[in-house]
């Protein structure tokens, strides 16, 4: 599960090498990351805002380490497509059509149709598809029909029918739609389910699978695409020799040469296995390498690779493609190593009932690590922590694995911007708490977040898996849950005692501040005057805010305060604020542990989707005077590898992308491999 920062996040994978291995193909203009000072931010259009990374310690790897590095970052890579096919039908023949024209178009690049046109494609590159990253909703081009039709004709670029159509019209709205009102899957534009296929159908297909051991339930839907045949419901699976299989055998072969430079035996037999179940799509082989993976500690190097999460599931099945090669932060993953060390007493002192405490909290590991590379649904926009794998029964029998990406966190805290703190604090004391310890919250947040909160807790004997029970609310349940582990632990002295803070009453206070100031007001800056909340986290940050808000109102624990004309929340009683997260924590808990899906959506619908228009239409007023975009995201590093004269690697040096659309550009280029099968079974029927 992921935890995403209350503000920005994003992060884009690397290197712009072909899958030959060789450096012809790299981009042209680039930039050493070692000259001068080191410069954050590459662009800004639209709602984005395009930011580096740099890779510290590069140097201190070995050859072997950095060619392991490389590896893992061009497997990622060439299954990038994957996503995009993933994200919606049409949006690679789109994304080629739209990439054509800005290759070829020697026409007037000044005029005003040709940069909405230009911030259009960088829209579509950042989101992966032509349905914004974050709210779901399809974008909107800032040109009309008649303006594409010339660009397509002045290029010789073909893009007709319903691919071209649905850039303008107002069919496939949402990617993602929770209004079960409009079926799930009907009135999701998300390609994971074929055309006539209801949500209901869904349901009863995966309730008639059955895993051969009960208590090790396997992941159903995962690596599939359930489509229709001849009036019966058949899974299309994502493997070597099926769907995505072209870009499949790219990933396997990089993996295969990854394995062959692994740290060590463990790392080695992980990889084989994700080799495996890449080839057979064997559900079995997935259990058995997460197991592998998570038992596979030891090493400078780490990765995240396949269809993993699935926010982007109506139905909460289908796992996304997404991929993050680390490296191992060795100052900072000692420095909040004391987490793991003492799991068990955050789950022993946790406000829920004992019966859903987990007696041995096993096998978590935390580490601050430096990515060094993402792609697929971790790239350009990237979380900031990620706690793997998601099976509870691997979590619970195995542990799980907890990362904070350093070098991301160090990005955005450098990358600078406009600061609305000022605007939306309610008083000096706030403001200066959030000066002086808000950065801190954030990073605690996150390590209590993903180590403590999402390995916390256990589901009742007979309970089945969050997605079967709570179904489209088990995402949002999950993270705010996490999220309220980590609440209610902030303002502990426990932290004190670990060294972790030096005071964490101003800890906690900065913390509970910031998350109540986004929850119900800021993060409203994200979606549209009159718009519902869709994205998980952003639920999940206002129904933990507006429901503690509301269970204090009689203590006045927090008060909404009217100032010259402006709404401000101002808590009043932080203690027995902490409290109140704690409450919500054991009933949050108590719904996942017994599969409580209406309590689930009385919570979720009550508190976290509605949004108060007139306060809203206030914050987008007040947020107007800042021009800094609400959303970041990254390009990748450019990992270049010298060859000898036998073609070996000799060394890899890190260079960075002058631009977003050259490195845009250049992995259409290099890593279109299902483009590229279409193009040739389009050439073959023309014949």
């Amino acid at each position: 599960m992921k935890k995403i920062f209350s503000g920005v996040l994003l992060a884009s994978a690397m290197t712009f090498f072909s899958c030959n291995d060789n450096a012809e193909n790299k981009e042209v203009a680039q930039a050493d990351s070692s000259a001068q000072e080191f410069e954050y931010k590459v662009d800004e259009f639209a709602d984005l805002k395009i930011l580096r990374y740099q890779i510290p310690g590069w140097e201190n790897l070995s050859l072997k380490e950095q060619k392991l590095v490389y590896y893992l970052t061009q497997a990622g890579l060439a299954g990038r497509d994957i996503i995009w096919d993933q994200n919606y039908k049409h949006n690679l023949e789109i994304r080629e059509a739209l990439q054509n024209i800005y290759a070829n178009y020697e026409g007037d690049k000044s005029s005003d149709d040709w940069k909405a046109f230009e911030t259009y494609l960088k829209r579509v590159w950042f989101s992966n598809g032509i349905h914004h990253h974050y709210s779901n909703d399809k974008l909107k081009p800032g040109f009309n029909k008649e303006y594409l039709n010339s660009l397509l004709d002045a290029t010789g670029t073909e893009l007709s029918g319903e691919p071209f159509e649905v850039i303008f019209n107002d069919k496939d709205m949402k990617k993602v739609n929770l209004d079960e009102s409009k079926g799930l899957v009907e009135g999701s534009a998300v390609n994971f389910y074929g055309e006539g296929i209801t949500a209901d159908e869904v349901t009863k297909f995966y309730a008639a699978k059955k895993s051969p051991n009960p208590n090790k339930p396997l992941a159903f839907g995962i690596n599939t695409k359930l489509v229709k045949e001849n009036g019966q419901l058949v899974e299309k699976i994502y493997k070597s020799g099926g769907l995505y299989g072209e870009a499949i055998d790219e990933i396997i072969s990089w993996l295969e040469k990854a394995k062959a430079v692994a740290e060590n035996e463990k790392q080695a037999n992980a990889l084989g296995l994700l080799i495996e179940y890449y080839k057979t799509g064997d559900l079995q082989t997935w259990d058995d390498y997460n197991v592998a993976w998570v038992e596979a500690t030891e090493g400078n190097i780490d990765y995240i690779n396949s269809f993993i999460e699935v926010y982007n599931d109506p139905m909460g099945y289908t796992g996304s493609y997404e991929t993050i090669v680390q490296i191992k932060d060795f100052d900072m993953s000692e420095k909040m190593s004391v987490l793991e060390k003492d799991v068990q007493w955050f789950e022993d002192n946790s406000p829920i009932m004992d019966e859903h405490k987990k007696d041995s909290v096993v096998g978590v590991t935390y580490k601050t690590v430096i990515v060094a590379g993402e792609a697929g649904d971790a790239s350009p926009s990237t979380p900031i922590g990620v706690n793997l794998p998601n099976s509870s029964w691997i979590r619970k029998a195995h542990g799980s694995k907890s990362v904070s990406l350093g070098n991301i966190i160090n990005a955005y805290d450098n990358a600078g911007g406009s600061d609305k703190l000022k605007e939306f604090a309610h008083d000096e004391e706030e403001i200066a708490l959030s000066e002086e310890y808000g950065k801190e919250a954030d990073k605690l947040h996150t390590a209590l977040h993903e180590v403590v909160g999402h390995a916390s807790g256990q589901l009742n004997e007979g309970v089945g898996t969050t997605k079967e029970t709570l179904k489209s609310y088990a995402s949002t349940l999950e993270e705010g849950r996490a999220d309220l582990v980590g609440l209610y632990y902030l303002m502990d002295p426990k932290l004190e005692e670990l060294g972790l803070t030096d005071d964490a009453e101003k800890l906690g206070k900065a913390a509970y501040n910031d998350y109540i100031r986004n929850g119900l007001m800021t993060q409203l800056v994200r979606i549209e005057q009159g718009a519902d909340i869709e994205e998980a986290h952003m639920r999940n940050r206002q129904w933990v805010s507006a429901w503690v808000f509301e269970k204090g109102k009689e203590e006045g624990v927090i008060e909404k305060v009217q100032k010259d004309g402006k709404t401000y929340y101002d808590i009043k009683d932080y203690q027995k604020l902490r409290e109140l997260f704690g409450e919500l924590l054991k009933e949050t808990q108590r719904i996942k542990s017994e599969g409580d899906y209406e309590a689930a959506k009385n919570l979720v619908e009550n508190y976290g989707v509605k949004v108060d228009q007139e306060l809203h239409k206030e914050v987008l007023e007040r947020n107007e005077k800042f021009k800094s975009a609400p959303y970041s995201g990254f390009v990748n590093p450019v990992l270049v590898p010298e060859m000898d004269e036998n073609g070996e690697i000799i060394s890899i040096k890190v260079t960075q992308p002058e631009s977003f659309e050259g490195q845009m550009m250049d992995y259409g280029k290099n890593y279109s491999f299902l483009t590229e099968k279409k193009a040739a079974a389009e050439a073959a029927a023309e014949m």
